[in-house]
């Protein structure tokens, strides 16, 4: 994967104003991606538009300079997810980040059963945000609470769901496609339908496919872009 042009990337033109369309590999946070581009490009400002777990890979999009004015453009777009769910199982944090909390034997359902439930999802739903998120209950951040062992009332909110589809049913992992809009938890959505199912459920893998018109196949992997902008022959400023 090379990037989002056959043009090499400049610091210079990422400290001005630069969007990024970046495939985050596992087990880096969103953070830690806008760190290592800000110490590559010298930029002095540096945001994401829309948090990717650590455990998910797929599309981040890292903006520099003028750009981070346009982040909340860019998070109102329509996503697209490659998500694996392990039916059976239910964890503290609605994927297997999280310790498990209870165990139960999956039947062999149809592919028909899952359609249909599948089915009750598309349009606006109602979903509870994870009690493992960065949303803020007055002033703290649900996460922050969470670890501390609090478990607070969260209120369903509307989201929507453009699409969702089968892609692999192999027990006792379910494989779907999402496109979605702002806001969507596939924690969250893996959760419901593992109590649809009446066996519980996690998300066990996620990769976000698309961020409006930023694929994953033209996304940067880090590798590449660091040596595409030291090809560029231009120093990292002093800081």
């Amino acid at each position: 994967m090379h990037g989002m042009s056959d043009a090499l990337p400049r610091r210079s033109d990422l400290q001005r104003e630069g969007v990024l369309n970046i495939n985050k590999p596992p087990g880096l946070t969103s953070f830690a991606v806008v760190r290592k581009v800000r110490k590559w490009t010298g930029a002095k400002k540096v945001g994401h538009a829309g948090t990717l777990d650590p455990m998910a890979t797929g599309v981040l999009i890292v903006l520099t300079g003028k750009a981070t004015k346009r982040s909340a453009a860019f998070m109102d777009q329509t996503k697209e997810y490659a998500a694996t769910i392990r039916l059976g199982q239910q964890s503290e944090t609605d994927d297997l980040e999280g310790g498990i909390i209870a165990e139960r034997t999956v039947p062999d359902f149809s592919e028909e059963t899952f359609r249909d439930v599948l089915n009750t999802y598309r349009g606006t739903v109602l979903q509870v945000p994870p009690m493992y998120s960065a949303l803020r209950k007055n002033g703290r951040r649900l996460y922050k609470l969470a670890r501390k062992g609090v478990s607070i009332e969260r209120e369903p909110r509307p989201v929507q769901i453009y699409d969702i589809e089968l892609t692999g049913w192999h027990n006792p992992d379910l494989s779907i496609k999402v496109t979605c809009g702002r806001g969507t938890y596939i924690r969250a959505l893996a959760r419901d339908l593992g109590n649809d199912l009446k066996v519980g459920g996690l998300l066990a893998a996620l990769t976000r496919t698309r961020i409006g018109d930023c694929t994953i196949d033209q996304a940067w992997d880090l590798d590449a872009l660091k040596a595409a902008l030291d090809a560029s022959n231009e120093d990292v400023p002093e800081t």
